[in-house]
């Protein structure tokens, strides 16, 4: 059964009350591109946290595929896309999580835009895993199997409107002009937003949010 919420205390309470299937909870907070997962996980852990519950965050960034591989095969201009990713890979870190024993985890350099291999750590003190990405509840092969590893899932719901003046904002931020801005969100963001919508598959938790929240 699904339940929306707005507070976070809210959701922190849920993930203290699920139950786990291994040594450690696995959390999946999925939503799309712009929708403030960023900003949600780094809070929720801090809640977490504070409740003396070890939280770490494992943003599933580090698995996007390198630029000459994009390039190579014509996706670079769709990277953020599904087909961009290493989701094997992923379900390969997401199955390990479960376990007592420290996790090396690769992660993303959004200035040099490469991802770096095994930069990330999840220590064995660590009891809850908040994973953090775009695409942890979507309906499509390999990336299905990931339903099977999570604990509790929680999805961002943010309007389209919103998600766009977010996307442009980013695009701004990284020295596209505004018509290249608007052009990158409306060609390639907003579509993989609307896919993840589209094919998202069940969540336990469904986070309504309109501008209270703001990703990187």
């Amino acid at each position: 059964m699904t339940n929306t919420l707005h507070s976070l205390d809210d959701v922190a309470q849920a993930v203290l009350a699920s139950p786990r299937t291994g040594h450690r909870r696995v959390v999946a907070l999925a939503g799309a591109p712009a929708s403030g997962k960023s900003t949600l996980a780094k809070t929720l852990a801090g809640m977490l946290c504070a409740k003396g519950c070890a939280t770490q965050i494992v943003p599933m960034d580090g698995f996007h595929l390198d630029n000459q591989i994009l390039s190579d095969r014509g996706l670079l201009n769709r990277k953020g896309a599904p087909e961009t990713f290493d989701a094997l890979g992923l379900v390969h870190l997401v199955s390990r999580l479960q376990s007592k024993a420290e996790v090396f985890y690769p992660t993303f350099d959004r200035a040099r835009d490469i991802a770096l291999a095994a930069a990330g750590v999840v220590d064995a003190k660590c009891d809850t895993v908040i994973v953090e990405g775009n695409y942890l509840l979507y309906d499509a092969p390999v990336w299905r199997d990931l339903m099977g590893h999570w604990d509790l899932s929680v999805y961002l719901d943010v309007p389209e409107d919103t998600l766009r003046e977010r996307l442009i904002a980013r695009w701004l931020t990284h020295g596209l002009s505004r018509d290249q801005a608007e052009l990158r969100a409306a060609e390639n963001d907003l579509p993989n937003a609307r896919s993840i919508s589209q094919r998202r598959l069940p969540a336990d938790i469904i986070l309504r949010s309109e501008r209270t929240l703001s990703d990187r």
